[in-house]
């Protein structure tokens, strides 16, 4: 394993995480990937997902080969290597121990307006599709392994106040905040995950982060999803009590630069 700094970030769907991966893109000391986990994830799960095809053809299948590639060189050798991932692409049978070689942190956002966003791509979702009780056990075992909780960030903390969201964010990783992050040129990336053309329309067009939209009530959601909603509530509140405040810019989590 090289000597580079590497951050997972993990996410669920219908979040700002293609956002963040456009903002630690354009650094110029980072290099990013999108979703290294997604065809391991599709072929062990039998996911019928938008553009499933060209997703196994073009990503590795086995996850330990994938892990490695994650702790190998960095691409262009950059000082950093930027992961977005997505907590549910971490199937039962995936090891997790090269998490230990990164920078873990948690991208949140409430499972309500998750779901309200979900549905209009898929038409309906479960529990299991939002990954949020995933990414609380991910959250729980990297606590226990730091001795203290790894950084959490919620979406709407960010798009509210983005230089003060991520200059707190890069603090708790223990790495310089950097002014490009909070502006990017429209356009795909030559990084973005081959499933691109199936969600990423609006980042495409944006060149920077957006406002927030006005925030989604329990009682928005169809009976089906509003139950989906209450059992992803405690999980998602579990994780937001640790979030971070753009104020805590100050604040270094020393605990993180074991990795």
């Amino acid at each position: 394993m090289t000597g580079a700094i590497r951050i997972a970030l993990w996410s669920g769907p219908r979040n700002i995480s293609t956002a963040m991966m456009r903002a630690f893109g354009n650094r110029p000391d980072t290099a990013v990937v999108d979703e290294p986990f997604y065809a391991a994830w599709l072929a062990s799960s039998g996911a019928d997902h938008p553009m499933r095809g060209e997703i196994l053809a073009a990503q590795s299948t086995d996850w330990r080969a994938v892990a490695r590639t994650l702790l190998g060189p960095v691409p262009g050798g950059r000082a950093i290597f930027y992961q977005k991932h997505m907590a549910h692409h971490m199937a039962p049978e995936v090891g997790l121990d090269w998490m230990a070689g990164c920078r873990n942190a948690f991208l949140i956002r409430p499972p309500e307006e998750v779901l309200a966003s979900y549905v209009v791509r898929r038409g309906e979702a479960t529990l299991d599709d939002i990954g949020v009780a995933r990414q609380a056990e991910l959250f729980d075992r990297e606590a226990q392994r730091l001795g203290s909780p790894p950084p959490v960030i919620e979406a709407r903390d960010v798009l509210v106040d983005p230089r003060g969201a991520l200059t707190s964010l890069c603090a708790a990783l223990d790495i310089p905040f950097h002014e490009a992050m909070l502006a990017w040129p429209a356009g795909r990336r030559a990084t973005d995950g081959v499933w691109a053309p199936a969600w990423y329309d609006a980042v495409e067009r944006s060149t920077a982060f957006s406002a927030p939209r006005p925030s989604v009530d329990l009682a928005d959601l169809d009976p089906a999803l509003r139950a989906v909603a209450v059992s992803a509530r405690p999980h998602y509140e579990a994780l937001a009590r640790w979030r971070l405040r753009p104020d805590q810019a100050g604040v270094r989590r020393t605990s993180n630069s074991r990795s």
